[in-house]
């Protein structure tokens, strides 16, 4: 690959936080689409600029697009769908791998006005029918495995009406269809762009409706956290069907003009990834936590991450002694963590220019002002503990229209003038805001309220510890206990004197009365399929009396 990537002594985009606060402002016209006024923009000012570079999951490159041929898959896409009946509006569900289909589906259904719906691959036939019935969706694009999922479908759901089962019948599809007119002004600022589901963690996925904005939206995510600028080649590892590849992998990094680089990764693995980034000169690199606290368990300096510059992490909050363990292990590279949500983007997270408080969530991305408020909308003093939440007077670009078709989920997130996030935090006196657990993750013991993360990091100092998770157990004399699921390291084995070596390890780094007074030692923990842990899982364990 060639960049013109700049070192890791290059000044970041974010130069001044409190200036950029002050006069950061992003103008949406009222008539955008992105598809328009980023891509074919981008190739309009340098057709042959690398846009996207897609690598097996060996980390060998399979293709390598300029933003002039992805405006053009982007047109194929957008008249085969016109010929295949979707109109503007229309729901389409998108079921595919790291690969360029994926990309010129969402991209061919945004530039009709249709609304493309992410959905991860590793969804069930279930999972596939209730996205289906849930949005009305009368499309649906997927690979050879999705159509078999597909088949297992004994009912199928009565709005949809045409399939496509593979990518060879898509790139047909588009090489029939053939480059030529769209539509010139297909929509309004405020019209749908694209369809989330959440990753549902405790109930079934909500659907986060994003109007076309939304991609504006990311200009903070890739500007100010990833940090990203024209040459820079950009590897978010995440799934296609989540928000998350939206995050790393659409319009923010596009609109910054830096390469995006996809990989079709099967079971992620750590001499893989750090060979990708060595191997391919990746400058900018963002995974969630349970892939750091694996990478920082291998030795680092075996690789050359001389062209790696900026690192960033999401999805749950970074251990402190992940961030510490990866600076060590890459010549003092800080992982800058960074926080947001299926429903909007980037809102709050550390930056190169502002000092890294390990643990902190960092401070709110210039253009969103976030708060901590109490049940009324009532703002806390700093230091207290209340709801994460979002002031929607102005609305800030970015934020979702709302959940589509639930209403009693809208009136509980959006009221007071505010998006509650649904997760709980406190602000420092200094701007910083930390994480404290989602609103239904908060440990209540003995009238103490004890977020998991603080005990989880603490635990996760410990070398015989990779990963951990920690839940309230229902107690009678406390009300509930701290409960901690541990994956050990190699070399270690879950005795009774190990656990007693951790309770007396938490006791010394957080305060006393949160170490875990139950431990069980697991050889995974249960995740959602975007990689979130399952926390809910974890208590239904507890609930019947399985710890394993």
């Amino acid at each position: 690959m060639v960049s013109t990537r700049p070192d890791r002594s290059a000044a970041p985009r974010l130069a001044s936080y409190e200036e950029e606060r002050a006069g950061f402002r992003i103008e949406v016209p009222g008539r955008y689409n992105p598809v328009l006024h980023i891509v074919e923009r981008w190739a309009a000012e340098a057709a042959d600029a690398v846009a996207l570079i897609s690598l097996d999951g060996g980390g060998e490159a399979f293709a390598t697009q300029t933003v002039a041929q992805v405006a053009a898959e982007s047109r194929k896409a957008a008249r085969a769908l016109l010929k295949m009946g979707i109109r503007k509006g229309d729901r389409v569900l998108v079921m595919l791998p790291r690969h360029p289909a994926w990309y010129s589906a969402l991209l061919g259904a945004m530039r009709i006005g249709a609304v493309p719906m992410p959905t991860p691959n590793q969804a069930t036939a279930r999972d596939i029918v209730y996205r289906l019935e849930a949005s009305d969706a009368v499309g649906l694009i997927t690979d050879e495995a999705g159509a078999e999922k597909l088949d297992r479908i004994d009912k199928k759901p009565p709005a949809l009406n045409r399939a496509v089962r593979s990518i060879p019948e898509w790139e047909t599809l588009l090489e029939r269809a053939g480059d030529g007119e769209t539509p010139v002004d297909p929509t309004a600022a405020t019209d749908p762009l694209i369809l989330f589901f959440t990753s549902g963690t405790v109930s079934y996925p909500k659907m986060a409706l994003h109007a076309q904005s939304y991609a504006l939206g990311h200009v903070g995510t890739a500007r100010f956290w990833h940090d990203v600028r024209e040459g820079d080649l950009h590897w978010t590892i995440s799934d296609t069907g989540w928000a998350k590849a939206a995050w790393g992998g659409l319009f923010g990094q596009w609109h910054e003009r830096a390469t995006v680089v996809q990989v079709a990764l099967g079971r992620p693995e750590a001499d893989t990834i750090l060979g990708i980034i060595a191997r391919h000169g990746i400058t900018s690199f963002c995974a969630p936590p349970t892939l750091y606290r694996m990478l920082v368990q291998h030795d680092l300096t075996k690789y050359d991450l001389s062209a790696l510059r900026h690192c960033t992490s999401a999805g749950e909050p970074l251990n402190p002694e992940v961030i510490r363990a990866w600076a060590e292990g890459t010549g003092g590279l800080t992982v800058y963590d960074g926080y947001g949500q299926t429903e909007n983007v980037a809102l709050v997270a550390n930056y190169r220019a502002v000092p890294v408080r390990p643990g902190s969530m960092g401070k709110p991305v210039p253009g969103i002002d976030v708060v901590i408020v109490d049940d009324d909308g009532r703002e806390l003093p700093s230091g207290e503990s209340g709801h994460i939440a979002i002031r929607t007077e102005p609305r800030p670009v970015g934020l979702s229209l709302g959940y589509f078709r639930n209403d009693d989920a809208n009136a509980k997130a959006f009221r007071n003038g505010l998006y509650y996030t649904g997760d709980r935090g406190e602000k420092d006196e200094d701007g910083y805001f930390w994480f404290e657990a989602r609103a239904d993750d908060v440990i209540t013991s003995s009238a103490y309220r004890i977020g998991p993360f603080e005990v989880e990091s603490a635990l996760i100092e410990h070398p015989a510890v990779v990963e951990t998770a920690v839940v309230g157990k229902p107690d009678p004399e406390r009300t509930e206990i701290v409960t901690a699921f541990i994956v050990l390291a190699a070399g270690f084995d879950g005795s009774p004197e190990l656990v007693n070596e951790l309770q007396v390890h938490c006791k010394s780094v957080t305060a006393p009365y949160k170490y875990p007074r139950e431990i069980h030692f697991v050889t995974e923990l249960p995740k959602t399929i975007s990689g979130k842990i399952r926390r809910s899982e974890l208590r239904r364990c507890l609930r019947e009396g399985d710890g394993r």
